[in-house]
């Protein structure tokens, strides 16, 4: 993504204002408006676009596969031990939406059908993840970067439309995404001040300023989200719904496949928690 942004540097303390930390504040700017937003119907109309930006994305990079000078014929270690963690701590990230779940439920007219979108949604996500995943493997072999976007050739048109469309879906989901931190935050504040509008999206303005400082204090994509979704996702996707169905129905009373398995998947968290936590903080460490 580096391809986009001038080469031009301005310091600022221990911070560098160059064409990269410039355009990530201009991104801020862009998702402002949405966050002024109080209708979940609303924010969810617009998070569908970052939805379907996903899909523009893949079938971007695969016109990019066709053009003559890329092609699918690369070839690499299939299984990288060495990036094991980083990569399942990735994966994780991706499935991290839990947190918004409420919100989508109170946004729909038919509640019912809650399920019904769950189900549709991570199948959906799944088969968009590893059609990139297999495309960029197939595209790039081992030379693949972090995003595969840094290696798109940036004279392609369909290059370009990858580029700018993985970029408008943060700014279209954000919104969304942040509603369930800035109500948490809402909660804790005296009853008098709670429904107070200005109090609200004072609230939220902190969070997206937030979010743009640490974007420009930690450039590396990679290292965020692996860091994220070893520590933080692991913990509230997965170990803790497991424990708490345990303790609510009290499978753990009586030995079974039901016990088994979820035993199974709170190990396989822990395991995973553990060491795409230390692979991120030495990742952190290295590059400091």
């Amino acid at each position: 993504m580096h391809k986009l942004f001038p080469n031009f540097t301005l310091k600022l303390g221990n911070l560098k204002m160059d064409g990269r930390n410039s355009f990530t504040i201009v991104a801020g700017a862009m998702i402002f408006p949405s966050i002024l937003l109080t209708d979940l119907g609303v924010l969810s109309y617009i998070s569908f676009g970052g939805a379907i930006s996903s899909v523009i994305i893949v079938a971007a990079v695969l016109c990019v596969g066709t053009t003559k000078g890329v092609g699918f014929h690369e070839k690499g270690n299939l299984v990288n031990f060495k990036g094991l963690p980083a990569a399942l701590s990735l994966y994780t990230f991706s499935y991290g939406g839990h947190a918004m779940f409420p919100a989508i439920y109170n946004s729909m007219k038919k509640k019912s059908e809650f399920p019904k979108v769950l189900l549709l949604s991570f199948i959906t996500c799944t088969i968009i993840y590893a059609s990139m995943a297999i495309v960029g493997y197939l595209m790039y072999g081992h030379n693949i970067q972090s995003q595969v976007t840094l290696n798109l050739p940036k004279e392609k048109i369909s290059s370009k439309v990858a580029i700018y469309t993985i970029l408008a879906g943060p700014i279209a989901k954000y919104a969304l995404t942040i509603m369930p931190i800035s109500t948490a935050i809402e909660s804790c504040l005296p009853e008098n001040y709670r429904e107070k509008k200005p109090l609200r999206i004072l609230i939220k303005m902190l969070l997206l300023v937030s979010t743009v400082v640490l974007a420009m204090l930690v450039p590396s994509f990679e290292t965020v989200t692996s860091l994220t979704g070893a520590l933080l996702i692991i913990l509230v996707s997965f170990l803790l719904p497991c424990v708490c169905y345990l303790k609510i129905f009290k499978i753990y009373k009586h030995f079974g496949y039901e016990l088994a398995g979820i035993s199974g998947i709170i190990l396989l968290a822990i395991l995973v928690g553990v060491l795409g936590t230390y692979s991120a903080i030495a990742h952190i460490i290295k590059e400091a």
